[in-house]
């Protein structure tokens, strides 16, 4: 039973604990001063994408 008490106040000094309260008013990041773009290469990267599930397509119906 003394070993479950122990347990029970690691845990309840845990939660009080200065670090866990500090971590809670920590301030969020700033935003950035532009919203992020799209990169030609995800672009490229989806047409490919697309390109080959349609070649997948075009060769099981042809099959």
């Amino acid at each position: 039973m003394r070993f479950a008490g122990f347990h029970a106040l690691l845990l309840v000094a845990s939660l009080f604990s200065p670090s866990s309260s500090r971590r809670s008013l920590r301030m969020p990041p700033p935003p950035s001063a532009r919203p992020p773009t799209s990169d030609a290469y995800a672009v490229d990267q989806g047409i490919a994408c697309a390109l080959m599930l349609v070649a997948l397509l075009v060769t099981y119906l042809v099959h």
